[in-house]
């Protein structure tokens, strides 16, 4: 991609400086130094003076980034299918059976705010091609691996690379497209290319692990001393860091006990778990500081503060927690419980994807005529459905009796959060810091699929493990039963977090004049 980009320098956040946006969302704004207004002037004007985006560049640049988007999402899907038979392949440890699967959102957790950080001052092009370059190594490395650690750490080493991607891709967007119809479309095709993506990965994967192995889908797919300075300057190091462990500790506490709830008596699982605990009110506290000392900070303590930001974060983590686990739980059910093949599991999950393109699609296109509160609370209750249709299935069951309605109704609040969650958080951070709100965004939702995932699968093993008197099928069936009615209580919770954090909303990504 040839476009270049120019940022504006905006001074740190102040808590104590805000003016309401031109629409109900709070907009935090920076408090200007004196000293800087030369400097800061003068590059205004350089941005202002600079040519607009043509249509060409404005659609190669949103073609490009869903583009990556739907490769990540691709490898996604035949992690998904092909898990039980990759588990085999490779002698993965009961320990790690989920890892393939969650670990690459863990490790983007753990560095996507480090990631928008570094994207705001080096600029999000440069961060954007480091991100695809080294998401296009580690997706045909997995195709080579003879242990299951290799393709743990292989996924792991895959959620950098994403990180770094996703959140220059917000960056690149808000830069070349204004605010109003375009942007809103533009957002909505990330979220349709990972649709379409994770849909192209599960038939992929079906047919490959079926026929040709599962490795074989892997190849498929794939001046400086000022610079320095202004990373040491403007990138609040101290904040990412504490964020990104507080984040991957408490991530890498909920895998390991989800592999064995027995593993939280030991020693290093409750060190991890404290380290975590203390990261948060240290993060809050150093964030306090940065501002009160007029030094950057990476998501200033105003901020949350904001009904609809907090808000928005919490639902976007709730509603990727549960989206994600009910794709692999549902494909678990078809190949475990079933009995039916990778192929055939993928072409039941298939209708979800299908409808999840036209629910990005159409929020893309409408989301500025109807209020947020109710896209998210009512998106939310719909896909509510989806685990209670799982929950009361019996192995038995005809596919269209309720599976085939679950798949329909599992993607609708995702999907519609997508979009609605990336207006959100870009309008509440200043122009200048839009690599860090793409990160926000995304850390909600990658931590959600971690954090999600994690709880799940706690859940399923504890009822299982309880179930002695079964058979191993039957009991691994009450396990997933526990599951799903614990999905359905957290989308209940999503809706009404939308439905009352959202109140002051009102329209989101509306045109401004």
């Amino acid at each position: 991609m040839s476009t270049s980009t120019q940022t504006v320098l905006v001074p740190p956040v102040s808590e104590a400086t805000s003016v309401e946006a031109s629409h109900p969302l709070t907009t935090i704004t920076s408090q200007v130094n004196s000293q800087n207004d030369n400097t800061e002037s003068d590059r205004a004007s350089v941005a202002s003076n600079n040519k607009p985006f043509s249509k060409l560049q404005k659609t190669a640049v949103t073609f490009q980034l869903s583009g990556i988007n739907f490769a990540n999402s691709c490898v996604n899907g035949l992690v998904v299918v092909g898990l039980p038979v990759m588990t085999l392949d490779l002698n993965l440890p009961q320990s790690l059976a989920f890892w393939p699967s969650s670990v690459a959102a863990l490790t983007t957790t753990a560095t996507i705010l480090i990631a928008g950080s570094l994207a705001d001052v080096l600029g999000p092009r440069s961060v954007d091609l480091v991100g695809c370059f080294v998401l296009g190594i580690f997706m045909l490395a997995c195709g080579f691996v003879q242990t299951g650690e290799q393709l743990v750490a292989l996924r792991a080493l895959q959620g950098i690379g994403l990180a770094l991607h996703l959140a220059s891709s917000v960056s690149l967007i808000t830069k070349i497209l204004p605010k109003g119809r375009g942007r809103n479309v533009a957002f909505a095709c990330l979220g349709i290319s990972s649709v379409l993506g994770f849909s192209f990965g599960l038939v992929m994967g079906g047919v490959l692990v079926d026929k040709a192995g599962w490795r074989a889908g892997c190849p498929v797919l794939g001046t400086f001393k000022e610079t320095l300075a202004e990373i040491r300057e403007r990138v609040d190091w101290v904040g990412a860091l504490l964020a990104s462990s507080f984040m991957a500790l408490l991530s890498y506490f909920l895998a390991v006990i989800s592999s064995d709830v027995e593993h939280i008596r030991k020693p290093d699982t409750i060190v991890f778990l404290c380290l975590g605990v203390i990261s948060l009110p240290l993060f809050l506290g150093w964030s306090h500081r940065q501002v009160k000392s007029g030094k950057p900070a990476l998501i200033p303590n105003s901020f949350w503060r904001n009904m609809a930001f907090s808000s928005i974060c919490a639902a976007v983590a709730i509603a990727f927690a549960i989206i994600n686990s009910l794709e692999l739980f549902a494909s678990l059910f078809f190949q475990e419980i079933q009995g039916l093949s990778a192929l055939q599991a993928a072409v039941r999950i298939l209708p979800s994807l299908v409808v999840g393109f036209f629910i990005n699609l159409s929020t893309g296109l409408f989301i500025h005529k109807v209020p947020a509160m109710w896209i998210v609370s009512i998106s939310s209750l719909l896909t509510a459905i989806a685990p209670i249709l799982m929950a009361v299935i019996k192995p038995e069951t005809p596919y269209w009796t309720n599976a085939f309605l679950a798949q329909i109704f599992m993607p609708i609040a995702a999907d519609a959060l997508f979009t609605v969650g990336l207006i959100v958080i870009t309008d509440v951070f200043p122009e200048d810091k839009q690599a860090v709100a793409g990160a926000v965004f995304n850390t909600s939702s990658q931590f959600g699929h971690a954090f999600g995932m994690a709880i799940m699968q706690v859940i399923s093993s504890l009822v299982a493990k309880d179930r002695k008197g079964m058979k191993p099928v039957e009991a691994l069936m009450e396990g997933y039963r526990a599951s799903f009615w614990a999905m359905f209580a957290f989308m209940v919770t999503c809706a009404a977090i939308g439905f009352f954090g959202l109140r002051k909303a009102g329209k989101v990504g509306v045109k401004e004049d």
